[in-house]
């Protein structure tokens, strides 16, 4: 049976991976067979989510930090699926150290086991924001990342494009946005809760547009990234089928939660004074998600699937209000009072 290797679980991302896997995938877009994957897992993470999986899964203990914990971690694989990140570090130097540095061992690891081809899973960041809502982004604009998790994850693609370059791998590179969707990390329980509040806070008029990846939309792009010959040296970005206004968030997850909301306004530049108290901050080492997030509030992040769609054969089957029932759902079945 094929071996697939999966960093960054039991992550959100990387166990909804591995559960499509081991137990087969159908979307519109394509079928898989179910598989055998091992997984990168930190010393010290809870397992029990993977183990519930059945013996198709392997874990394996190691930090991505660390080289020569990896050893022969990818032996046997055909295909490895790079989720493993970091997105709001204590401190700016554990971007590169996980982002980059990560990236380098575990692509080293996987061209010495001669894997055929490796799935690294970036960001928006590297492209940075939209000049204007009225143009989305698409894989051929050049890279203008933003701060420095940007810079790291481009830093990430770089790697893997040279290695594709010179032969040594096939690599493919996703680029999911604003991921939403059952599993999901405290943030955006944080949101929801913002919401339920009546009075989430809107910088700017709310127009700005957002792109984001639905979870299942997300791994069926992955899915695609792993499978389609064409797309070998490619990146594609991996979102809903549309970009969604910012109050078309708010007031889609506002009636979800069957509450009427009175949004508190602030300027758009009340933004940028976040965006500049946050790069004021990562120049000198720190980071403050909070800020970090306020200074995006009013931009625009919207791409274009096109070709993603035609060269993959990519079919984002959930969109907002579908994607935030589910998420709310998974919210108040694990306890999250919404």
């Amino acid at each position: 049976m094929t071996l697939a290797v999966v960093t960054g679980v039991p992550g959100w991302l990387g166990t909804g991976l591995v559960e499509a896997l081991v137990r087969g995938a159908k979307f519109r877009a394509l079928t898989t067979a179910p598989v055998r994957v091992r997984c990168i897992v930190l010393p010290g993470a809870d397992v029990a989510p993977l183990a519930a999986l059945g013996d198709r899964v392997e874990i394996v203990r190691a930090d991505l930090r660390d080289a020569r914990a990896l050893g022969d971690a990818c032996a046997g694989a055909s295909v490895v699926y790079h989720a493993a990140g970091i997105i709001h570090p204590h401190r700016i130097q554990e971007l590169y150290d996980i982002n980059v540095g990560g990236t380098q061992h575990i692509l080293a690891a996987a061209v010495a086991a001669k894997a055929k081809r490796f799935v690294l899973v970036s960001s928006n960041s590297p492209a940075g924001l939209n000049d204007s809502a009225a143009r989305l982004m698409t894989e051929d604009d050049p890279p203008r990342p933003y701060l420095n998790y940007g810079l790291s994850k481009l830093q990430a693609e770089w790697m893997v494009n040279d290695a594709h370059r010179a032969g040594r791998i096939e690599g493919v590179i996703v680029r999911p946005c604003w991921f939403y969707g059952p599993n999901q990390p405290l943030r955006q329980s944080r949101f929801f809760k913002m919401i339920k509040g009546g009075h989430p806070l809107i910088i700017g008029r709310g127009d700005n547009l957002r792109s984001m990846s639905y979870v299942d939309n997300t791994i069926q792009g992955m899915l695609l990234a792993a499978s389609v010959e064409k797309a070998a040296g490619r990146t594609y970005w991996i979102t809903d089928r549309r970009p969604y206004s910012f109050i078309e968030i708010i007031e889609t997850v506002a009636k979800i939660l069957g509450v009427a909301v009175r949004p508190r306004y602030l300027p758009s530049f009340g933004s940028d004074c976040a965006r500049l108290a946050d790069s004021m901050l990562q120049m000198a080492g720190f980071y403050n998600q909070e800020i970090h997030v306020a200074g995006e509030l009013a931009a625009s992040i919207a791409v274009s699937i096109d070709a993603a769609r035609r060269d993959l054969g990519y079919d984002p089957e959930i969109e907002l209000e579908e994607g935030m029932r589910r998420s709310i759902a998974w919210c108040r079945e694990h306890g999250v009072e919404l």
